[in-house]
């Protein structure tokens, strides 16, 4: 049976990097888009949107307004994709850091200290947990994994593919209020007005559930990782080199200590300027949500590595001068060739795949489709699960899925009499399982250039075959999970419980 697995899943990687350079293959989905946006153009495909009412028509972008906004557009797409300025103002931070040796350090201390068994729960956990921090799991936390893991003498891949299941399989779980909570909210809150105008979802509608979705996703990514992934991967015998895990020296614990209190400062001054109610850091409508800590974290990342990194590098003796901070920065760009040629590709192919509308037909149909089945509300919950997660693989925005299924499904569910924030949870299962498989993903490319600093061949493919096991187990485990809910009757978080009394 293992064997027979392993085999499906050496299939998928073959037939996957059997496929063009990931850069061609964006541009082919580019150019597909294109050609689709004639035909569906010509042939009339249209849907309504329940949110709006309005009809969804394809637009060609083959036509002259169409090329115009192609050759127009093409540079801000690129430039605007945003991945690509995350990545390399992150990068910067964390190049300082890097070169230093802080980061190399702070692996060697936590990787003394931690328990080894629990190495890869710790790493799907703080995958989770990094979402409440906007991207961070994706600049920091999934390329460190495959450090700490090289550490271990264990296959970095498979550290990565841990992380990125933490942190974008899980998007959804969390055990505090992130930003995707209120957005969520709002729209689901305008959706259930349909039925009920006095209606009102909480922020934290979906809370307790989320909680507990954290620990459930993390044992299950952790058992993925051990028993699927890690074998089949076998030993790492690349040309990366093992970071050694070693004592540290009186200048390293100086240098991280010095870095530490640097830190702890930045931690202060953030605090400050976000407790009190008219704190200088939080946002014009005074939350902490929204506040530009949190919206703008890649700013914050660059700002606090690059300076306990520029800290650690003076104390400890690696930065002699200051020309060495910026070969630092220099040097993290290197490995990141490949990434601005392959977001070129991608940023086109999203940009115009929004343009034609496609994705937001096959939201409305597969939402219509759902709906005309008449199912019991079991059947119905899984199925709901499934078209979300084909509909991830077309369409990236969680909040823009939500604003054309959640007028659809919130009032469907209502009339069953079961709660909007039900419907919510139902969906947001769907949206995260398959994050993992989907080229709609914004940081799909940047995880590929991951894979290959450890294996240059790796491709799509490679990615793929490495992830499904994930997306399956997430989907089967997360659907028994909301369903036991359902039957317990467990409410979903404080005041969202899962019938509707009207």
């Amino acid at each position: 049976m293992k064997r027979r697995r392993f085999n499906f899943l050496a299939g998928v990687e073959r037939v996957g990097n059997a496929l063009p350079h990931p850069a061609a293959l964006f541009g082919i989905f580019a150019l597909s888009t294109l050609v689709l946006s004639l035909i569906g153009y010509y042939f009339q495909w249209v849907g309504v949107n329940p949110g709006t009412g309005e009809t969804v028509k394809i637009v060609n972008l083959l036509s002259r307004d169409g090329l115009h906004k192609i050759l127009l557009e093409m540079v801000n797409n690129y430039t605007g994709f945003a991945p690509l300025g995350i990545v390399m103002v992150a990068m910067f931070g964390i190049g300082i850091a890097e070169s230093s040796g802080l980061i190399k350090s702070s692996i060697n201390l936590l990787l003394i200290k931690a328990p080894k068994n629990s190495v890869t729960f710790l790493l799907v956990f703080t995958g989770i947990l990094s979402n409440i921090a906007s991207d961070l799991g994706y600049i920091l936390i999934i390329p460190l994994a495959g450090v700490i893991f090289h550490s271990l003498g264990r296959h970095p891949i498979a550290g990565m593919a841990a992380a990125f299941a933490g942190v974008s399989g899980g998007f959804s779980a969390n055990i505090l209020i992130g930003t995707i909570d209120p957005l969520l909210a709002g729209l689901s809150t305008e959706a259930a007005r349909i039925i009920d105008p006095e209606y009102y979802v909480l922020p934290t509608s979906n809370y307790y559930f989320m909680v507990v979705s954290t620990f459930f996703i993390a044992t299950v990514g952790t058992w993925v990782t051990n028993v699927i992934v890690e074998p089949r991967l076998g030993k790492y015998t690349g040309h990366v080199p093992q970071e050694e895990i070693t004592q540290l020296t009186p200048n390293e614990r100086k240098g991280l200590r010095w870095s530490g209190i640097v830190l702890l400062f930045f931690v202060a001054l953030i605090l400050w300027g976000l407790i009190p109610e008219n704190g200088i850091l939080r946002a014009d409508d005074n939350t902490i949500l929204h506040s530009p800590v949190l919206k703008g974290f890649i700013a914050v990342l660059f700002i606090v590595a690059g300076t306990c990194g520029v800290v650690y590098g003076y104390v400890s003796g690696t930065f002699k001068k200051h020309t060495d901070v910026i070969s630092g920065m220099n040097s993290t760009f290197k490995g990141l060739t490949s990434f601005l040629v392959l977001v070129f590709f991608a940023s086109q192919f999203v940009a115009w795949f929004k343009w034609s509308n496609l994705g937001i037909l096959i939201a409305v149909k597969g939402a219509a489709f759902l709906q005309n089945l008449h199912l019991g509300l079991i059947p119905l919950v899984i199925l709901f699960i499934i078209i979300s997660g084909i509909i991830n693989m077309f369409m990236g925005s969680a909040s823009a899925k939500w604003a054309i299924m959640g007028p659809v499904f919130i009032p469907m569910f209502m009339l069953l009499g079961y709660s909007p924030e039900l419907s919510q949870a139902v969906f947001r299962i769907g949206d995260s399982v398959t994050n993992l498989i989907s080229p709609m993903m914004s940081f799909f490319a940047l995880i590929i250039v991951y894979f290959q600093k450890y294996d240059e061949k790796s491709g799509i493919g490679s990615l793929i075959a490495t992830m499904l096991p994930y997306s399956i187990a997430f989907f089967i485990s997360w659907t028994v999970l909301i369903v036991a809910w359902i039957l317990i009757g467990l409410p979903l978080g404080p005041d969202a419980g899962l019938y509707y009394i009207k």
